[in-house]
């Protein structure tokens, strides 16, 4: 038997980040992984992902927008398996960095299924061989979390696919309906339609991205309905069928039934946290219905000992939010010097096209909680780089408080709005107002100049609009 100060159960974002801050801070430190080096995002999900969107995005310029730009073709061939082995090369690249930083770190990589069989005490089950068991004082639980669907709908892996089958596959479909009409899809739409692929999204809720402020979702609709994408908000999936040549939805909308035929339907209505299994009952910790596991600010569950971090607590599901769970769950373990995270103003980041980004409250949000509320808002229509590179759909958004200029949260569309993010929320994290970010001097011409005169407009000096 082994012994260690931390075993960390998850290879993902925030998995292997909290093994590589532990064994920094002194700590002897395993991490257990059942299937991969990276878990989902490096592997199957963000990375992959958007090597895809960035292929997609070469794809509809060279289809759509060769005469805006002054240059066509007699015979375009777009081979989307070549964008698929790029993904998947990039995605190896970065999996074998991962390796590369546990033994840098001297951290011990265990494969094969976990479970604890007490509080502190692993059981390591591998594909082959035998079962090893690691003694820990500490135990940091970061299993992410797994696809959920409707009740009914079975998932075959070709015709009917969640966003691993969906990523993995090398050829595109004819046509695709894809259920839900979040981050995975309309990342998934943005691939798809770019190589001629027909799309309907369907969503439930009022909005595309309905997590986001109304006003986002409304914006990508129109940008995707432009595009040619069929979007159908405020409708219920009430079956899905396998037919001989692909899938057939029944959709109940305001007016009535619709039956939409595809080759192939995409998943895509949330997650649920990879709890089950894992023996957390068994040693008395504790969780939610939905099997979320309980923790408090340092990341600590009720039992003495044992962390979680990242989406298997429920609390944001974003690789970078796991990441920074993971760095804090070190922190608290080694009883060094830490914070304390803020989800509320975690960033929040879109990769379909236009982009979205958002962090903080919206402006409905910021009123409900009593705020008096004072709004900048900036379109990127009179931005000049936006308008030099052919992407200048959306807008900026910045909510503050009146009283005292606090920002307290933004909203984005637009072009490559995700890496205009960190000045708004550094600014807010450090408690920097409107007021100073208008007052910054922003390089012209330049994307992020709309955050300047958004910000102008927040405290009423707006210039150029």
């Amino acid at each position: 038997m082994k012994e260690y100060d931390v075993v960390v159960i998850g290879a993902g974002p925030g998995g292997y980040v909290a093994a590589v801050r532990a064994s920094q801070l002194g700590l002897k430190t395993a991490i257990v992984e059942k299937r991969f080096l990276g878990g989902v995002c490096l592997n199957i999900g963000c990375i992959p992902s958007k090597a895809l969107l960035k292929s997609a995005d070469v794809a509809y310029t060279l289809r759509e927008r060769g005469k805006e730009f002054g240059f066509s073709f007699e015979n375009l061939e777009l081979d989307y398996s070549v964008a698929h082995k790029r993904s998947r090369k990039i995605s190896d690249r970065l999996v074998r960095g991962v390796g590369f930083l546990m033994k840098k770190n001297n951290v011990d990589v265990v494969m094969g299924a976990a479970k604890l069989t007490a509080k502190d005490t692993v059981e390591v089950t591998p594909d082959e061989g035998e079962v090893e068991t690691l003694k820990a004082k500490n135990i940091i639980i970061a299993t992410g979390a797994h696809t959920f669907t409707i009740p009914g709908v079975e998932l075959d892996g070709e015709k009917v696919v969640d966003y691993e089958a969906a990523i993995l596959r090398e050829t595109l479909p004819e046509s695709a309906v894809i259920i839900g009409g979040g981050a995975i899809g309309v990342e998934f739409a943005t691939i798809w339609i770019a190589y001629g692929v027909e799309v309907t999204i369907i969503e439930m809720l009022d909005t595309l991205l309905p997590l986001e402020d109304q006003a986002v979702g409304k914006e990508i609709e129109k940008a995707y309905q432009k595009r040619g994408i069929k979007v159908m908000t405020g409708s219920k999936v009430k079956s899905v069928e396998t037919t001989k040549n692909g899938t057939k939805v029944t959709v109940e909308t305001g007016d009535g039934d619709q039956t939409i035929e595809a080759d192939l339907t995409l998943m895509a209505i949330g997650f649920r946290p990879n709890s089950k299994g894992l023996g957390l009952e068994e040693v008395g910790v504790e969780l939610t219905q939905r099997g979320d596991i309980k923790i408090d600010d340092r990341m600590a569950t009720n039992v003495d000992g044992i962390w979680a971090i990242g989406d298997v607590t429920g609390k944001l599901l974003l690789a970078h939010v796991a990441q920074a769970m993971g760095v804090v769950a070190a922190e608290n373990i080694a009883g060094v010097e830490t914070v304390t995270l803020d989800y509320r103003m975690m960033p929040r980041a879109t990769y379909c096209s236009p982009q979205t980004a958002s962090f903080g409250y919206s402006e409905a949000e910021a009123k409900e909680q009593g705020y008096d509320v004072k709004v900048g808002e900036f379109p990127f229509q009179p931005n000049g780089k936006a308008l030099g590179l052919g992407e200048y759909q959306g807008f900026v958004k910045i909510i503050t408080d009146e009283k005292y200029g606090e920002i307290l949260g933004a909203q984005m569309v637009g072009p490559d709005v995700s890496e205009l993010l960190p000045e708004l929320t550094l600014a807010q994290r450090f408690e920097l107002t409107a007021h100073e970010i208008a007052r910054n001097v922003h390089a012209h011409p330049t994307l992020s100049e709309a955050l300047m005169e958004a910000a102008e407009g927040a405290v009423g000096q707006a210039i150029h609009i």
